[in-house]
C-alpha cells in the first residue's frame, strides 16, 4: 500500500485487476487521484500487480476474490466499505478467453465463461448498488466486448457470456436513471493487452493460436491497451451509457443492426477458414504461452507487439498460471 500525496477523488474497486486491461484501468484510476482496491483470484499475481503500481502516489489495496462466488464478492464489498471507504467506482474486468471450434468446447467451458463474465459483473454491481443508491452517487463500468454484440467464430463460450454482460449492463443503465448512479457498457474490440499469452486454446491449439495471437497483436486489428484504459475510465467517470472503442467494432455493430442475417452468415464463412476440430479428442485446452512454443517464426514476429504488452501488463509473471485469464 502506498501513502497518498493529496486528497482522494474517491475509492475505486476494480474486479480482475492483476494483469492486462484490469491492471491498466487500475493504474489510470490511480493517476486520476482515486484510491484503488484491486481484486483477482491469484494472490501472487495480485501482489505483483500492486507492487507495479506502488509508486503512483495513491493508496493501492488488494483483495483475493473469485467473481464467480457471489458470497465472496459481497464479503469483499462489505469489508472494504467498513474498513476503508465507500466505493464510488466499480469496474468489472475479469474474464476468460477460450479459443477453438464449438466441437472442442465442453459444457464446463460455457459454465466458466458465464459464471465469470456474466454473473461476475452482476454479483459485483448488486453488491455495491445499495450503498451507491443510498448516497445518491456512483459509477459502474462493465467491460463487455464486440463479441457480446456479434458472435465471432471459435469464441462461442466467450461470446455467450459477453452477450449476457451487454444485456445486464445495458439494462442497468435504464434501471439507474435518475438515481445519481450511472452504468457504462464498455464494448472493446481487440486490444493489445498481451492476453493471448494467457488465453486457452482448444482443438488444434497451435493452429488456433496462430490466427488469434497475431490478430490480438497487430496495430491495424487491435487497439493500444493504454489508450483503451484511458478512454474507458473517462467514459465511466462521465457516466456515458456506452462506449465502443475501435472503429472496426463500431462498423461491425452497425452492419449487424442493419443486416443481422447476413452478418451471421459472414461469421460462418469466416469460421470455415479457421482450423477445424481434431479427428479425435481436442477438448484439452492449452494456454497461449505453451502453444506459442509450437508455432513458426512468422507467427512469433507477428505477435511481437502483443508479447511486449504481455510483459508490461503482468501477463507473464513467474508464478504458476491460475485458471482465470484477464482481458
Amino acid at each position: 500500500m502506498t501513502q497518498p500525496t493529496g486528497p482522494s477523488r474517491g475509492l475505486a474497486l476494480v474486479m480482475g485487476a492483476s494483469r492486462g486491461l484490469g491492471l491498466l484501468i487500475a493504474r489510470e484510476l490511480l493517476d486520476r487521484g482515486h484510491d484503488v482496491v484491486m481484486t483477482a483470484r491469484g494472490s501472487d499475481e495480485l501482489e505483483a500487480a500492486a507492487r507495479q503500481l506502488s509508486a503512483r502516489g495513491r493508496q493501492v489495496h488488494t483483495r483475493v476474490c473469485d467473481v464467480r462466488d457471489r458470497a465472496a464478492v459481497e464479503g469483499v464489498v462489505d469489508e472494504v466499505e467498513r474498513t476503508l471507504a465507500p466505493i464510488d467506482v466499480l469496474i468489472s474486468v475479469a474474464g476468460i478467453i477460450e479459443v477453438g471450434p464449438a466441437e472442442a468446447m465442453s459444457a464446463e467451458s460455457f459454465d466458466d465463461a458465464i459464471d465469470t463474465m456474466t454473473r461476475g459483473p452482476i454479483h459485483a454491481a448488486l453488491a455495491v448498488l445499495p450503498g451507491m443508491r443510498r448516497r445518491g452517487r456512483g459509477r459502474i463500468g462493465t467491460i463487455t466486448s464486440i463479441g457480446g454484440m456479434i458472435s465471432p467464430p471459435h469464441l462461442l463460450p466467450y461470446a455467450t457470456a459477453k452477450f449476457g454482460a451487454v444485456g445486464f449492463s445495458d439494462g442497468l443503465v435504464a434501471a439507474l436513471s435518475g438515481t445519481g448512479v450511472t452504468a457504462t457498457t464498455v464494448v472493446p474490440g481487440l486490444m493489445r493487452t498481451g492476453s493471448h499469452q494467457r488465453a486457452r486454446f482448444s482443438g488444434d491449439a497451435p493452429a488456433e493460436y496462430a490466427w488469434f495471437a497475431p490478430a490480438a497483436s497487430l496495430p491495424l486489428l487491435s487497439m493500444d491497451a493504454d489508450r483503451a484504459a484511458r478512454r474507458i475510465v473517462s467514459a465511466v467517470m462521465a457516466g456515458r451509457p456506452m462506449i465502443v472503442l475501435t472503429p472496426l467494432a463500431w462498423v461491425g455493430i452497425r452492419v449487424r443492426g442493419l443486416a443481422p442475417g447476413t452478418t451471421a452468415r459472414a461469421m460462418g464463412w469466416a469460421g470455415r477458414l479457421l482450423p477445424g476440430p481434431p479427428s479425435r479428442g481436442g477438448r484439452h485446452a492449452v494456454e497461449g504461452r505453451d502453444a506459442a512454443g509450437t508455432v513458426g517464426a512468422v507467427v512469433r514476429r507477428l505477435t511481437t507487439l502483443g508479447d511486449k504488452a504481455a510483459r508490461r501488463n503482468n501477463e507473464l509473471p513467474e508464478v504458476p498460471a491460475p485458471e482465470l485469464v484477464r482481458e
